[in-house]
C-alpha cells in the first residue's frame, strides 16, 4: 500500500526565485526503509518537512502530496500528528519543556490520552531506551546525543506509522549510533514502521536500507537498492555522489575489475571473504604517525586536575581532568555521549569555572580571558552554530567580524572565505534559511576572519555531507600547516583518524587514554573505522582509512 505519493512537487522559499525542490516525484510504500542522501543544501530536509504538514516550511509549493490516498491538506489533523512522526536535525529546536519527563509526555497530554495509557507507554519506551536515570533532569543538562534520543523517544510514544528522521546520528557517539540504527531496523522489521531517514553518516545504513535516494540541487538523481545505486554511480562515474558510498563498497569498486552488482560488500561480514583474496601487500610495514611531544614551554592549553559540576547537588561532569595541547598541534577528543567532552572544551576556553583544578591558556587562567584578549586569540565553533548569528544575512555577519577585528582588506577576505567554504551563493541568505551544514561552514568562515591563534570546534562535521567534509578537511589541514592550533571534539572517528595528530578518549569525566590515531583507534570494536574492522584479524595488513587501504593495494584484483 502507498503511504506517500509525491507528484510533480516544486518548492521555493518566500521572496526568492530559486527553487529548493524541483519537480519531485516519489512513491513510498508501507514498511519501506528509505535513506535519503545528497550534498548539503540539496533539499533533503525541506522534502522531509513537507511530508509533515504541521511542520512544513513556509513557501511556494506546487504539485501534490498524498498520504494513504488522500491529499495531505485533506487529512484529519490528529491523524497526521499521531501517524507521522518527525525527529529534527537540531534537537534543541524540538524540546520545549523544563524537565525530561514533562517533555516525554507532552504530546500524549496534548492529545488527551488517559493517565493509564501514558504510564503504560512511558514505562515501556523509557526502559527500551535506558533513560530511567534522566527523567528528573533538565534537558539543558543533557548532551546533544541524549537530547536526540529524548526527541526520538517522545515521537515513538505516539506510535507513528511513519517515522521521518533528519540526521538522527549526527550527535551520537559510535556506540549510540550503532544502537540507534539497530533500533530503527527493529522498528521497521518487527513493527512495520515506514522509515524515511536523511543522513550523511552512511557507513552502516546502506546495508539496512530497502532503497537509497540520492538528491542534488533539488532533484532526485538516483533511486534503487543500495547495490544498484552503487553500481550505477560507478558506471556513470558520477563524482558528485561516489564519496557518499560506504568505504568498504568504495574500496571494492576501486579495486575490482569485474564489477558485478550482487558482489558489492555493504558490511564488514560481506567484505571478509573478498579481502581474504587480496594480493600480496605492497608494504608489510604500516606507516604510523609519530607521537606528538608536549613540551612545557610550548604548551598553549594546560588543564590540570579539573573537577566540575553544573549544580551543587548534581553529578560531577569532569573528574580529575588533565590535558595539554601544544602550540601548532591538532588534537581530537572522542568519547561517549555525556562523558564530558563538550564541558572539557568549555573549560579550555573559560566559559565555565572549575570547582577544583586549573585551566590555563598561555599560562593565564582561562576564566579571566575577556573581550578583545579572548576573541583575538581564540575562535570557538559550538555544536549549534546558529547561536553564533545575529544578523539577517551571512555577508552582514562577516562584515561585522571584519569591523570588530579592524581589518582593512575585509572585502577581499570575505570573498576568499566564501569561496574556500563554497558558500558564495549564500552570502545574501538568512542563516536560518540555510541547511545545518551550510550554517556550520558560514559560522567557521566568520570566525576565521580574525585569524585566531587557536580554534576550538565541537562536532564540526555534524551536518556536513562527505564532499563538504573532504573540503573542510582540506581547509583545516591548510590552516594547521599555517600554524593554527586546533582542538576538536567529535564523534566522527574517520574524520579524526584522517586529520588529527593526537587523539584522546574521555570516559566518566576524565581522559582515560591518548595517543596517535593509529594507537587509539586500531583494534577497537566500535571506536574505529569500518575498514579497520574488515582488515583486522585477516591475512592483509590492518589499515585505518580508505586512503591507506588504496595505497596498500594499488593494483586492481583480476577476477
Amino acid at each position: 500500500m502507498e503511504v506517500f505519493n509525491v507528484k510533480n512537487m516544486s518548492f521555493g522559499f518566500p521572496d526568492t526565485t530559486w527553487k529548493v525542490l524541483k519537480n519531485i516525484n516519489l512513491t513510498v510504500t508501507e514498511g519501506e526503509f528509505i535513506v535519503l542522501c545528497g550534498p548539503t543544501g540539496c533539499g533533503k530536509t525541506t522534502l522531509l518537512r513537507l511530508l509533515k504538514k504541521e511542520l512544513a516550511p513556509v513557501g511556494n509549493r506546487t504539485g501534490d502530496i498524498f498520504y494513504v490516498g488522500k491529499r495531505l491538506e485533506e487529512c484529519d489533523e490528529r491523524t497526521l500528528i499521531e501517524q507521522i512522526g518527525l525527529v529534527f536535525q537540531d534537537p534543541d529546536n524540538q524540546i520545549i519543556m523544563d524537565e525530561v519527563m514533562q517533555e516525554i509526555v507532552f504530546g500524549l497530554e496534548n492529545l488527551g490520552y488517559s493517565n493509564f495509557e501514558m504510564r503504560k507507554r512511558v514505562a515501556e519506551m523509557v526502559h527500551f531506551f535506558g533513560m530511567e536515570g534522566l527523567l528528573r533532569l533538565k534537558p539543558s543538562e543533557l548532551s546533544g546525543g541524549q537530547k536526540q534520543m529524548l526527541n526520538l523517544l517522545s515521537v515513538l510514544l505516539m506510535k507513528p506509522k511513519v517515522l521521518l528522521l533528519d540526521e538522527p546520528t549526527s550527535q551520537l557517539d559510535p556506540i549510540a549510533a550503532k544502537d540507534l540504527i539497530s533500533m530503527l531496523e527493529r522498528l521497521n522489521k518487527e513493527m512495520g514502521i515506514t522509515i524515511i531517514l536523511v543522513e550523511h553518516r552512511l557507513e552502516e545504513l546502506f546495508g539496512v536500507a530497502d532503497r537509497i535516494i540520492m538528491m542534488d540541487s533539488g532533484e532526485i538523481n538516483y533511486t534503487g537498492s543500495s547495490k544498484e545505486v552503487i553500481n550505477d554511480l560507478y558506471l556513470q562515474k558520477d563524482e558528485r555522489f561516489i564519496p557518499f558510498i560506504p568505504s568498504l563498497s568504495r574500496l571494492y569498486m576501486e579495486l575490482e575489475t569485474s564489477l558485478e552488482c550482487k558482489d558489492i560488500p555493504l558490511s564488514v561480514k560481506e567484505s571478509k571473504g573478498w579481502i581474504a583474496k587480496m594480493p600480496k601487500l605492497v608494504s608489510e610495514d604500516p606507516v604510523v604517525r609519530p607521537a606528538v611531544e608536549s613540551l612545557p614551554n610550548a604548551q598553549l592549553v594546560a588543564v590540570k586536575d579539573v573537577y566540575f559540576q553544573y549544580e551543587k547537588k548534581g553529578p560531577m561532569i569532569l573528574k580529575s581532568l588533565s590535558l595539554h595541547i601544544s602550540k601548532g598541534e591538532f588534537f581530537a577528543l572522542v568519547g561517549g555521549n555525556g562523558s564530558g567532552k563538550t564541558t572539557a572544551l568549555k573549560a579550555c576556553i573559560g566559559s565555565i569555572k572549575p570547582q577544583r583544578g586549573t585551566a590555563r591558556y598561555e599560562g593565564k587562567d582561562t576564566s579571566k580571558l575577556k573581550g578583545k584578549e579572548l576573541y583575538e586569540k581564540i575562535a570557538y565553533l559550538p555544536q549549534n552554530p546558529r547561536t553564533y548569528f545575529l544578523h539577517d544575512t551571512i555577508e552582514k555577519e562577516m562584515q561585522e567580524a571584519v569591523t570588530r577585528h579592524r581589518i582593512d582588506s575585509g572585502k577581499a577576505i570575505i570573498t576568499e572565505l566564501l569561496h574556500v567554504f563554497d558558500i558564495a551563493h549564500l552570502r545574501d541568505r538568512h542563516p536560518y534559511d540555510c541547511s545545518g551544514g551550510e550554517v556550520q561552514k558560514a559560522a567557521l568562515a566568520c570566525m576565521l576572519i580574525g585569524k585566531p591563534d587557536m580554534l576550538f570546534i565541537d562536532e564540526p562535521t555534524k551536518g556536513l555531507d562527505p564532499i563538504s567534509k573532504e573540503r573542510f578537511s582540506e581547509v583545516l589541514s591548510r590552516l594547521h600547516k599555517e600554524g593554527l592550533t586546533i582542538m576538536m571534539v567529535t564523534h566522527d572517528i574517520e574524520f579524526a583518524a584522517q586529520n588529527a595528530q593526537r587523539c584522546a578518549m574521555m570516559f566518566d569525566g576524565e581522559i582515560t587514554v591518548d595517543g596517535t590515531p593509529e594507537q587509539l583507534f586500531k583494534g577497537n570494536y566500535f571506536y574505529t573505522t569500518a575498514i579497520n574492522r574488515a582488515t583486522r584479524l585477516s591475512n592483509v595488513r590492518e589499515v585505518l582509512t580508505l586512503e591507506e587501504a588504496l595505497a596498500t593495494w594499488p593494483v586492481p584484483v583480476v577476477t
